[in-house]
């Protein structure tokens, strides 16, 4: 398997950052409309499955574009 270039990187970073921001932002209007107190929002949040697989896959491909970028240059 071919090693993503660094503009695929940049664009499954984006995309992935944008859908995470998506995502947190209607766990928080949904607890917001149930009115519930701003720590329990957060700790959902938190403790979202979907939302810290992402998570961890944005902090991957993150490493993986910087280890990228010395080799180009």
């Amino acid at each position: 398997m071919q090693s993503p270039t660094e503009e695929e990187l940049k664009e499954s970073i984006k995309e992935l950052s944008e859908y995470k921001n998506r995502l947190e932002k209607e766990v928080t209007t949904i607890s917001q409309k149930l009115k519930m107190p701003q720590e329990k929002i957060k700790s959902i949040i938190h403790s979202h499955q979907e939302l810290n697989q992402i998570k961890t896959i944005l902090s991957k491909l993150i490493k993986q574009k910087e280890n990228l970028t010395p080799k180009l240059k």
